[in-house]
């Protein structure tokens, strides 16, 4: 509850009675005030994010653009990730990789793994051919529309 003083000193509707109330919020751990004086009313709200709540992300970066050069179109078609995570060549760490540069494979034959969020998902050839280069390391984090291999 704000004292008389308090109301007193910030019923002006300017910068520095806005500012006043957000101080008052803050100070007293309060998430929301209201004042009406005569013609005068105002409500200064602090926002409460629950613990759940995702919290906004800023990007700095534009997001990343799949681009095509006159040498990657020579090197077959690329195949790309769909989503930003981890990249795995096969299903654990002791198995055979899924493919193998030489190795030709069919259109919607898995070609590696994507891990994303604990998810580990499968990223399927979208047209058939030969393997003619792997672009990423096992284990390595991949970009959105990085190319991970070529097919030609």
């Amino acid at each position: 509850m704000l004292t008389e003083n308090e109301r007193h000193d910030i019923m002006k509707f300017d910068t520095e009675y806005i500012e006043k109330l957000a101080d008052i919020i803050a100070q007293k751990g309060l998430t929301e005030i209201s004042l009406e004086d005569g013609n005068q009313a105002i409500t200064v709200r602090k926002e409460v994010l629950s613990a759940m709540a995702p919290m906004p992300v800023q990007q700095a970066v534009p997001p990343v653009q799949p681009v095509q050069t006159a040498q990657e179109v020579k090197k077959g078609q690329p195949v790309t990730s769909p989503m930003v995570g981890t990249f795995y060549k096969s299903p654990s760490p002791d198995a055979k990789p899924f493919v193998e540069v030489g190795q030709t494979v069919s259109k919607g034959d898995v070609v590696c793994i994507i891990e994303a969020m604990k998810l580990m998902n499968e990223i399927e050839s979208e047209f058939s051919g030969k393997v003619v280069e792997i672009c990423v390391e096992n284990g390595q984090p991949v970009e959105f529309g990085q190319v991970l291999m070529y097919i030609e």
